[in-house]
């Protein structure tokens, strides 16, 4: 056995009985930053080691410092878990290190990037000529979208971004809810364009459809005299991070259309729902948009590093996010590298391919509908302790509650993480401090909910004043 044989077996062991783990070990890490890096040694050691015993140290010394966020009582964030198939497809994406961004040099993965493409676009209900790029996640998925929006809004304006940059252009106006994600404004910050215009949302996070309409009919802050259109992006959003609300696409879109405006819908781990017919009303007229944002990390369960940008212009994604090198060896069809800003990528696609093909059309809407089902169970369970109450309505697969105020609130979180038995975190929503349960993993089960349930109600009931 060579030294790469053996590292590969050291590996493997150790990711098996990691994950053979999961449904016993306390879901918060149990070891310190400090900790873990006395167990490593800080140290650059003068001499070499085998890669397996690289394999092993690395293992055994960070394994109490992980958190089991691929356990299905992991509830913190929206970030899933990493179905069986994708997770041995991902093994073969750093077997195989392609660098996949020309037709040319990996046509194995452009075949599978635009095989996973269109099946993307058929389940999220998506016009089917549209682009797909696969990112490193949403938030640079929001970029690479509202990229092509920025150029294009721009170029209708006689003005390009390619050639003369941002500095002496028109400005441009980007109008959003005022319950937006954070990476919302993140990504407009790496785009130059500031923070959004915020528009009045409801109190489950709703962009308001009037209040937009009217924002769009002024000219807007920064707008030069005259009476041509100022180019404009309207975000929207398919799932509130807190309530998992959806905006109000019909009514919101063509007010949008109205002014002339690029409509971008920012659709984090909401927009999975239109590959369930229970929950695909929930993004009716979506379609209408100009470009969409989603992880497949998020509710498909691939693993980490696996955005998705779709833009129903390929010409204008092309535009904004294409480059020429004379040693490149483009392809007059286009290349992965057209529809996303990295250079250097991994091969993303094959793990959405392999979830997609392994769940099929009616294993994602399964999954979608389980995650919801769980999530209005939590929502059940939690209203029925003491001194507890749901704030929002659960169209989808988030739960906020409150238990009282917000110190005990804080004390049941607390209370909770100390526990183990799930990982649930804190929020401040509306003013108030909030438990937010993200139902996210497809290895969560009924069993899973009820010993979460469980440890909230212990929780609870020994945080009560006396």
């Amino acid at each position: 056995m060579d030294a790469r044989e053996a590292a590969l077996r050291q590996a493997h062991g150790h990711a098996v009985r990691w994950l053979a783990s999961l449904s016993d070990r306390p879901v918060p890490a149990r070891a310190s930053v400090d900790e873990i890096v006395r167990a490593l040694g800080a140290e650059l050691p003068d001499a070499p080691s085998t890669p397996a015993d690289v394999v092993d140290l690395l293992a055994t010394a960070c394994e109490p410092g992980l958190t089991a966020f691929p356990s299905g009582r992991f509830y913190g964030f929206v970030v899933g878990g990493t179905e069986p198939a994708a997770l041995a497809a991902d093994w073969l994406v750093s077997a195989w290190d392609q660098n996949c961004v020309m037709r040319a040099v990996s046509p194995a993965y452009t075949a599978v990037e635009e095989i996973a493409g269109a099946w993307l676009l058929d389940l999220l209900g998506l016009p089917p000529d549209s682009a797909v790029g696969f990112t490193t996640g949403a938030t640079m998925a929001n970029f690479t979208c509202l990229a092509a929006g920025r150029d294009t809004v721009l170029r209708r304006a006689g003005w390009s971004v390619a050639h003369d940059g941002l500095v002496g252009g028109p400005p441009v106006r980007v109008i959003a809810g005022q319950d937006r994600h954070m990476a919302i404004d993140l990504a407009l910050r790496y785009l130059g364009l500031g923070r959004p215009e915020l528009v009045e949302a409801d109190a489950q996070g709703r962009i308001d459809a009037e209040a937009l309409r009217h924002t769009l009919a002024t000219r807007g802050p920064g707008a030069g005299p005259g009476s041509g259109s100022v180019p404009t992006i309207v975000i929207l959003q398919a799932g509130d991070i807190h309530s998992g609300a959806f905006d109000p696409f019909p009514e919101t879109i063509r007010a949008a259309r109205e002014a002339d405006a690029w409509v971008h819908v920012d659709g984090a781990f909401g927009l999975w729902a239109a590959a369930s017919p229970t929950y695909a009303h929930l993004t009716d007229g979506c379609a209408r948009a100009d470009s969409w944002a989603t992880d497949a990390h998020k509710t498909l369960n691939v693993p980490y590093d696996c955005g998705l940008a779709v833009v129903g212009d390929p010409a204008a994604l092309r535009s904004a996010m294409g480059l020429q090198g004379d040693y490149l060896i483009q392809h007059e069809h286009g290349d992965p590298i057209d529809k996303v800003p990295e250079l250097s990528r991994r091969g993303r696609a094959f793990t959405v391919w392999a979830a997609l093909r392994s769940l099929g059309r009616p294993g994602v809407a399964d999954l979608v509908d389980r995650l919801c089902r769980h999530a209005r169970a939590f929502a059940t369970g939690i209203d029925a302790i003491d001194g507890a109450t749901v704030l929002n309505d659960v169209v989808f697969t988030q739960v906020c509650a409150e238990f009282g105020d917000d110190e005990r609130t804080d004390r049941v979180l607390a209370r909770l993480l100390d526990e183990g038995a799930a990982w649930i975190s804190g929020s401040t929503w509306h003013g108030r401090r909030v438990m937010r349960i993200s139902v996210s993993n497809w290895s969560t089960t009924d069993e899973d909910v009820s010993r979460t349930l469980d440890a909230i109600r212990r929780a609870s009931s020994r945080t009560i004043r006396p």
